[in-house]
């Protein structure tokens, strides 16, 4: 060891206070309007919840409302290919939109206690900063850009590295070409984003 020290990666950005996005809060469906490719969780309160799904528009049969709901990949590859998919009908009382909720609230962490949720509902997720996730590839993520606002659907495709100008960052893609790479094999166009505005969401 010479006793020289490692460059500090994350020196030098000013901005590494920026607000977290607004956190993902569930909301049912029967309170929503239009559901058409909207990003939905259907479940029973006390049994349990699936995600990664999408909305067509409501059905309505005889004196009951239904939501037809898909695989999200399923929805992205029939909509690029504009090609019909079986789509199961869910009760409208069974599905829940994933709305945004207010920027900047999260609560304390205290252990157990602070994971705990009720089961009445879908739990809301808060985004966690992409330096305290345990993983990133193939995982939801949000990017904050210099103006403030989020982009969204987008998947990480790496984990954190150190590109060649010694910054922390992680490589990500539209879903709709990470989707895609899965059905046609073809390699999706990424983007470089920097540790400090990246979150998982």
């Amino acid at each position: 060891m010479s006793g020289e020290s490692m460059p500090d990666p994350f020196a030098g950005h000013p901005d590494w206070k920026l607000d977290p996005p607004r956190p993902v809060v569930p909301t049912p469906a029967i309170m929503s309007g239009q559901l058409r490719g909207r990003r939905v969780l259907i479940g029973l309160p006390g049994h349990g919840w699936r995600s990664d799904l999408r909305a067509d528009e409501k059905v309505i049969q005889g004196s009951r409302t239904y939501v037809p709901v898909m695989p999200e990949g399923e929805w992205y590859r029939a909509e690029a290919e504009q090609t019909e998919i079986f789509a199961p009908l869910v009760p409208v009382e069974r599905v829940w939109v994933e709305e945004y909720g207010v920027a900047g609230i999260s609560l304390p962490d205290d252990g157990v206690t602070s994971r705990l949720v009720s089961l009445d509902e879908p739990p809301r997720r808060v985004p966690v900063a992409a330096l305290e996730a345990a993983s990133l590839s193939g995982r939801r993520v949000v990017r904050l850009l210099d103006d403030g606002s989020e982009q969204r659907e987008l998947r990480a495709v790496t984990e954190l590295h150190i590109n060649k100008e010694g910054d922390v960052c992680a490589r990500v893609t539209k879903e709709l070409d990470w989707y895609r790479w899965g059905w046609s094999g073809h390699a999706p166009k990424t983007l470089e984003v920097l540790v400090h505005r990246l979150w998982v969401e």
